[in-house]
């Protein structure tokens, strides 16, 4: 039900906006008379979107906290969602149309959301990179600031559009979302400030100079001094480090991270400096980049020193001081040079053997405990072959096939190795194929405790070399339980080993090797070492995953991510045309490389560049046909991601105001494959949504004609693709960036042919 929330903290709700949520509950939470969704919350035009943004937003909550304390003036916390048809209208035109922003003048203004609208925040000589949706702030202060705010205002719901005013003690005044007009927040706002009692007095910051700007966290004087530090001289940008030295309280990031990626080693040791003085949870993100560059150990040991002193309050600095000093030693339980000799020297290294086989194993393994029940020996081969056959795919496909049996008789298979696991090791039997006969039936089992604390036992005593499946899977085991370890005691913010990680690093470093690793193994690993900062060795891991598993969809879609971050949406596509150009590419890579294409495309979009956006799709759609060429069985993928394709360059058309060539894209879309209109593409927009917002403009303009082939066109398309998103639904808010699109799986092909 679209309604108004008000919070009444300080003073009465204004009249209007009790009148408004009244009439609005009498009317079933329903749009005004004579009005839809659409003709209310009308879509912002290609030139709306190249106008520049008109509020200006602080860079962190702690920021807004300071400025708000410094001026007395109230913060406004500003919600935004990607694809929500008013969040789209508040980005694209009231966001920029100097009238409506005046009215946020007055306040301190923050901005969340938590979708992404530049691959980068920074450039390689660490320059913002501002998101071109919000303007002031870069994707990554946006997204960060998300869940700082949910935590202390949403009250568990994320709803977007939304806007909260905080006053000075951290009281709410007012909290507006689910309204069906732009006049009743517009009058929330302008009544919040000309209601309050408290008139902060005017600050001139003009008065101060560059270095004493260094120590305020407000975003005007933070762009000055940057700007200052790019275009002044040498001597100006010493004076301005010293100043950032000496206020360290204020954490100057930006003007740090110009130092620290700037081509002057003098200056970019004395930013250095300050940072190792820092005391801020800001400045980890910096630290850690900072120690991706080569520099003196003494300098090292004082960033390191900067992070676990921040550490004592911060589990993320905490983690990443432990990652530094852990990630060069080794295992003591894990031998990875004699892994990676026996590795070379080879192996059979097969999986256990064919299901006929397994079955025939597991059949003597029986009559050979039933002829001896004391053979200790005998009962942990039956522990084992029944394992084997237990976790053998084609075991899963025939349980499959019957779901009323299929998981009870694969629950019945665990239960019966574990236990004759655990009769073995009565009988007497010990050493690394019990412990891991128990860990890895247990963990089928959900016993992980059980699972962990034995997996770790075996791998102590697991020779290198050892061809047997259970061993690499225990290996596999003892990987997860360490990282459940560290993610525990990060948790719980409580310092944890080095060892652990180089636990963590030496048993994916053998699996990685090893003929029965999978992409699986390269994908935690990868993600594993991210989530810890550790880029550089994440970077080498994925490298070596791609080129032993060139056709992972899970490890293309790491690569795009590193792609953007590193070098940008222009860098994407030139990344995977170099790859397409290599001797003996796969088939399969201009699937990829059209997804890569689709990807660079929605990027585009966002930051307003229209015409890149058009060509990336153009090359998007030739590369699924050349991907459906080489394999035939990539066809219902392709054809799924060429119908967003199209529908991608018809809302382009809907903004540029171009209704025949959109309706034109739209209907080939739909013709393409009808089942993907309903699904959702990178910016959260379906085909439909584009056909609906088509469909209101064609009305409003009276073209009969193109209203009615656009109305029978959707009136053919399966009623699925006609439901409403989840966001849409009754008291429903978004609930963070949607996981995929509604179709066939992100990244991958069809597999065969």
């Amino acid at each position: 039900m679209s309604r108004i929330h008000p919070l009444s903290t300080r003073g009465l709700l204004p009249l209007c906006l009790l009148a408004l949520a009244t009439s609005l509950a009498a009317q079933g939470g329903g749009a005004p008379p004579g009005l839809n969704r659409e003709q209310m919350w009308f879509a912002p035009t290609a030139e709306d979107w190249k106008k520049p943004v008109g509020i200006t937003f602080q860079r962190t909550w702690e920021d807004a906290l300071a400025v708000s304390a410094e001026t007395g003036k109230a913060i406004l916390v500003c919600v935004n969602m990607d694809g929500e048809i008013a969040s789209e209208h508040y980005a694209g035109i009231r966001y920029r149309q100097p009238e409506m922003c005046a009215l946020y003048e007055p306040y301190v203004c923050v901005i969340a959301s938590v979708y992404r609208h530049s691959p980068r925040d920074f450039d390689e000589n660490g320059q913002r990179i501002l998101c071109p949706r919000f303007g002031s702030v870069t994707c990554g202060e946006h997204i960060a600031i998300e869940p700082i705010l949910y935590e202390q205002f949403f009250e568990g719901r994320r709803i977007a559009p939304r806007h909260i005013m905080v006053e000075l003690d951290g009281a709410e005044t007012y909290d507006v979302y689910y309204a069906w007009d732009t006049d009743s927040v517009f009058a929330a706002i302008r009544d919040g400030i000309s209601n309050r009692e408290y008139t902060p007095p005017p600050i001139v910051r003009g008065d101060r100079t560059l270095t004493e700007r260094v120590a305020s966290r407000d975003i005007q004087d933070r762009r000055a001094v940057e700007t200052a530090f790019r275009e002044g001289d040498r001597g100006l940008r010493q004076a301005l480090l010293e100043a950032a030295d000496e206020s360290i309280e204020a954490v100057p990031i930006g003007l740090l991270r110009l130092a620290v990626f700037g081509f002057d080693p003098e200056l970019s040791k004395l930013a250095r400096g300050a940072l190792a003085k820092t005391d801020s949870e800001s400045a980890v993100g910096l630290i850690s980049e900072a120690l991706r560059v080569p520099m003196d150990e003494d300098e090292r040991d004082a960033l390191i020193a900067a992070l676990s002193r921040i550490g004592q309050t911060s589990p993320r600095a905490r983690t990443l001081a432990v990652v530094h000093q852990g990630l060069a030693t080794r295992s003591r339980q894990i031998d990875v040079e004699g892994w990676s000799s026996a590795i070379a020297g080879g192996g059979t290294y097969s999986p256990a053997s064919d299901w006929d086989s397994l079955e025939s194993s597991l059949a003597s393994s029986e009559e050979a405990t039933g002829a001896d029940p004391g053979d200790a020996a005998a009962r942990l081969e039956l522990a084992e072959a029944t394992l084997a056959l237990a976790v053998d795919p084609e075991t899963a496909k025939t349980l499959a096939s019957d779901r009323r049996t299929g998981s009870s008789f694969a629950q019945l298979m665990f239960e019966d190795a574990r236990r004759a696991a655990l009769e073995a090791e009565r009988l007497g039997a010990e050493g690394w194929r019990v412990d891991a006969a128990i860990a890895l039936s247990a963990y089928y089992l959900g016993d992980r405790d059980t699972a962990f604390a034995r997996a770790e036992a075996a791998v102590e005593g697991i020779p290198s070399g050892a061809e047997d499946w259970s061993a690499i899977a225990t290996i596999a085991l003892f990987a997860q339980a360490r990282q459940r370890q560290i993610i525990d005691a990060w948790r719980a913010r409580e310092q944890w080993p080095g060892q652990w990680l180089t636990d963590v690093n030496a048993a994916y470093s053998v699996l990685a090797k090893h003929p029965l690793g999978t992409d699986s193994h390269v994908v935690s690993h990868h993600d594993f070492l991210k989530w810890l900062n550790a880029m550089g060795p994440a970077a080498r891991v994925l490298d070596d995953g791609l080129a032993r598993f060139p056709e992972s969809p899970v490890l293309h879609d790491r690569l795009r991510a590193r792609i953007l971050r590193e070098k940008g949406v222009n860098g994407l596509e030139a990344v995977y045309e170099s790859m397409l150009s290599e001797e003996g590419a796969s088939p399969n890579l201009p699937w990829f490389a059209g997804y890569t294409s689709i990807v660079a495309a929605e990027f585009h979009r966002r930051a307003g560049r229209d015409e890149q956006a058009v060509g990336a799709y153009e090359r998007a759609i030739a590369h699924y046909e050349r991907s459906i060429e080489a394999n035939p069985a990539s066809r219902e993928s392709a054809d799924h991601y060429v119908a967003l394709a199209l529908a991608g360059q018809a809302r382009l058309a809907l903004q540029d105001e171009e209704w025949e060539r959109c309706l034109s894209q739209l209907l080939s879309s739909f013709e393409r494959r009808p089942i993907a209109a309903g699904s959702l593409d990178g910016l959260g927009i379906s085909p439909v949504d584009t056909a609906r917002m088509l469909l209101a403009r064609l009305t409003e303009a009276e073209l009969l004609d193109l209203a009615a082939r656009l109305e029978s066109a959707l009136a053919e398309l399966p009623p699925e693709t006609l439901a409403p998103p989840a966001y849409e639904e009754v008291g429903a808010g978004p609930s963070g960036p949607r996981s995929g699109r509604r179709g066939p799986a992100r990244g991958r092909p069809g597999r065969g042919g």
